[in-house]
């Protein structure tokens, strides 16, 4: 990736927020192994929540799209989605006696509803690149700390977390947001400058966004009353 693609001075304004994420103590936590269950089981249900939603932006995607090729890359964007991420959430509860119905019933936190809403809003009055730059920061940082957990956990097998590890870190998922990140770098030439500082603020908020729900999920930040 080279300095001049807008993705990278993406990254870059970003990336004191991100190294925020990849030191939290929830992601730490995932990879010594020392994150208690019930803190992940209350991750995974409300990030079940949250993908019911994220998936709608791949739907606007395909919605917005004017090519057959980026149709189909929003239609495996959100196949990959409802199906590979979400069966994750659904096969770890199984195995602690969540059922379906009882993840199906999850309401979103304050901050969850906050997160998608802002996404949803401002997918669908805005652009393609807009869209992108607002759901990105969730597949690429969650790509960047799968690969870091997976290249810093020495032994794997047998961790509690390793399929949720492997997943993130996976070639596979991956390459989804590395398609995003090319076509935002396309979308955005020839934009105006007012225009892609719009696109550098959702990609901002949503960085916060995702800072505020590793940090909701850890200490169990629910509706006050």
């Amino acid at each position: 990736m080279t300095k001049d693609r807008f993705t990278s001075q993406l990254h870059e304004r970003v990336l004191p927020v991100w190294e925020h994420i990849h030191r939290h103590p929830f992601v730490q936590g995932i990879k010594d192994g020392s994150l208690p269950m019930e803190r992940f089981m209350f991750y995974m249900k409300q990030d079940y929540v949250f993908l019911k939603d994220y998936a709608k932006l791949f739907a606007l995607g395909v919605v917005k799209a004017e090519d057959t090729e980026t149709i189909k890359w929003f239609s495996s964007l959100l196949h990959e989605t409802l199906h590979t991420e979400m069966d994750l959430h659904r096969g770890y509860c199984k195995e602690i006696g969540i059922g379906e119905e009882e993840l199906e019933n999850e309401k979103a936190t304050p901050i969850n509803l906050a997160y998608t809403r802002y996404m949803l809003t401002a997918s669908q009055q805005g652009s393609l690149a807009e869209l992108v730059s607002c759901l990105l920061p969730c597949m690429w940082s969650y790509h960047e700390i799968g690969t870091m957990l997976k290249k810093e956990v020495k032994n794997l097998d047998g961790h509690p977390y390793q399929p949720w590890i492997e997943m993130y870190a996976s070639e596979e998922f991956g390459s989804l947001s590395h398609w995003l990140k090319e076509k935002l770098d396309e979308w955005a030439e020839g934009k105006t400058n007012q225009e892609l500082e719009g696109l550098q603020n959702h990609f901002l908020t949503t960085s916060r966004f995702e800072f505020m729900f590793w940090d909701m999920v850890y200490y169990g930040h629910e509706w006050p009353v």
